[in-house]
């Protein structure tokens, strides 16, 4: 063999060698991921790799396939090559595909730069608490820091509050695949394809990951566990989440502090010649604190007033059981009502429900109710009722004084809309 022909053949070799996966060091990168993310290992081995020059790194699609490229894996620490198993199976895991779409198809986007604000707000959601502790952030993550958005928030949260533009020049290249945005890929093996799971497999998945979380001793992040308790407890629908809230301070104790003689106590038989009333239970007064300020839409408060309407339904229609309040950065009077109609809705400021809060406790509430938009500062300390919080679509906040913040615990929160 001549000396040209040993170079072809060695750089043939080459060639060869740098098309070929090194699926050793891919699962060793897994087999580190699950070491140090102990809870997410039924997910991880739950995704069957595709080898896919044509994905620009590692992408997934909604039935559980990761497409991998080998130059990717190459280049890749295997350290860092651990958070992007983690990244990809968190987007699965989260629903982002199926959100994404519903978003989409919710406020009626179109356009080539719609995929990609999918992704980046995605990855916003889930990269400011997968890494740390054993895995390294890989270079160029997005993180909402570097688009000047708070952290700990949802995908749907972020969308509103950021366009394609300087700030997201440099994630052009990003794509997570159809399971990161719901966009169809061209690599997509699809439905038919071989080794995806059914919605009942990933179903399944999904449960063994949350009990894991829910079980799991030590650390586990913020969003990890308000995922796991979502999945275990999906949020209840508004009405019900508000009547069950009414029920229980109904039954509480300090409601039934009236008595009657319409009816006997259960305690008479003890005392066949003595008539003895028996303990009633008063209706729960509620007050609905409704958020009037200028980030609140009219779409909005037409929604809290057929809320108010069915709490008006709920303690009877009596009107010293009912109470509104608007408020934006000043609360008005708490105008007793019996139905939804002419309640006053006075504001377009700024925001700022504390000052509801005090309005509403002047009234005696059993229940306190608030509907805002949640771009607004909360008590400090609880108030001496139970509180529920409806909380519209958030939107951006643009013009606001105060930064939006998830609702206390103290509150019983639900999303509205």
């Amino acid at each position: 063999m001549t000396t040209d022909t040993a170079k072809t053949a060695d750089t043939a070799k080459t060639m060869d060698d740098a098309k070929t996966m090194d699926t050793e060091k891919l699962y060793a990168a897994r087999l580190h991921a699950v070491r140090v993310r102990p809870y997410l290992a039924s997910a991880l081995f739950a995704l069957h790799v595709v080898e896919c020059p044509a994905t620009p790194t590692m992408a997934v699609d909604r039935y559980w396939r990761c497409y991998v490229s080998p130059d990717f894996v190459a280049r890749m620490p295997m350290t860092e090559l651990a958070g992007v198993w983690v990244h990809e199976v968190s987007h699965l895991l989260r629903d982002h595909h199926g959100r994404g779409d519903r978003y989409v198809r919710e406020h009626e986007l179109t356009g080539p730069g719609v995929r990609l604000r999918l992704n980046i707000a995605a990855d916003c959601e889930i990269n400011d608490d997968i890494y740390g502790d054993g895995l390294p952030s890989p270079a160029g993550a997005v993180h909402p820091a570097v688009l000047r958005l708070p952290p700990g928030e949802l995908m749907e949260d972020y969308l509103p509050r950021f366009r394609l533009g300087p700030f997201t020049d440099g994630y052009a290249w990003l794509d997570c695949g159809s399971g990161a945005d719901g966009g169809e890929r061209p690599w997509d093996l699809g439905p038919d394809g071989a080794h995806g799971l059914t919605e009942q497999e990933r179903d399944a998945v999904r449960f063994r990951v949350a009990q894991g979380i829910n079980g799991a001793p030590g650390r586990v992040s913020k969003g990890w566990r308000r995922w796991a308790e979502e999945a275990f407890h999906p949020p209840q629908p508004w009405r019900e989440l508000l009547g069950a809230a009414v029920r229980a301070a109904a039954a509480s104790a300090g409601a039934g502090d009236d008595y009657t003689y319409g009816r006997p106590a259960r305690r008479a038989a003890a005392l066949p010649r003595v008539v003895l009333p028996a303990l009633r239970r008063n209706p729960p007064r509620v007050c609905v604190v409704i958020d009037t300020s200028a980030s609140v839409s009219d779409e909005e408060l037409g929604m809290a007033l057929l809320e108010v309407a069915a709490i008006g339904r709920a303690v009877g229609g009596r009107r010293q059981l009912l109470g509104v309040v608007s408020c934006d950065v000043a609360a008005r009077v708490a105008h007793p009502i019996c139905r939804g109609e002419g309640i006053p809705l006075i504001g377009g400021g700024g925001t700022d429900l504390r000052a509801g809060f005090a309005s509403a406790l002047r009234t005696r509430p059993d229940v306190i109710v608030v509907l805002t938009d949640g771009w607004t500062p909360w008590p400090s300390s609880p108030p001496p009722c139970r509180t529920v919080v409806g909380l519209f679509r958030r939107r951006g906040g643009e013009g606001s004084d105060h930064t939006m913040a998830w609702p206390p615990d103290w509150a019983r929160s639900v999303r509205i809309g």
